[in-house]
């Protein structure tokens, strides 16, 4: 009997450890490395995107999130504000290094609600972007994670990525043509660099 109820009290413990919280940056680049992390892992999809503008955009892959998490059976937390003006002080104090800050902003946010509920690592879906500098997604990942006493799972999903395109498509799931900040949004129009 005893030996039954350390078995179980087991089990949830490993089931306590196994938990991790994915940063979700838009639905499309949600969908592949859900399907590899739930093999592994309680996750917990994190939605938490202060540099996606305007507005309507911001609305379009909220709703993509939402949608992905429900197709998968995934528990979500959505944070639905919009961080118009924190974004836009955090970036513009550091033009040069703006998609630097952006990922600090995001990685800081996602290990202090990691660590508020109690969930050990987490990640991010930026990680399958090959748009996106992955050495510096990891680092800011790991900077949070240090900060917080938790872990940051490094793992590369760009392999991915068609697959993640392809199953957005296959779900009719709303997919974006930039990073989705307005300077990104300016350069896709305009030209120009950083």
């Amino acid at each position: 009997m005893s030996e039954n109820i350390r078995e179980k009290g087991d089990r949830l413990y490993l089931m306590r450890n196994n938990d991790l919280l994915l940063h979700i940056c838009c639905g499309p680049c949600a969908t592949y490395p859900l399907e590899v992390l739930k093999a592994d892992f309680n996750v917990t999809g994190f939605f938490y995107n202060p540099n996606i503008h305007p507005y309507r955009e911001f609305k379009k892959r909220l709703q993509g999130a939402r949608e992905v998490l429900k197709y998968y059976q995934i528990k979500g937390i959505f944070d639905e504000e919009y961080y118009l003006e924190q974004f836009l002080q955090a970036v513009l104090q550091e033009k040069s290094l703006r998609c630097s800050a952006c990922y600090r902003m995001r990685m800081e946010i996602s290990a202090q609600k990691a660590k508020d509920l109690g969930i050990k690592r987490f990640t991010t879906t930026l990680l399958i972007s090959p748009y996106q500098d992955i050495e510096d997604v990891i680092r800011a990942g790991q900077n949070a994670a240090y900060n917080y006493g938790l872990e940051f799972l490094a793992q590369d999903f760009r392999p991915g990525f068609p697959v993640s395109r392809e199953q957005a498509k296959k779900l009719n799931i709303y997919r974006q043509g930039y990073c989705g900040c307005i300077f990104s949004e300016k350069e896709r129009y305009y030209g120009g660099g950083k």
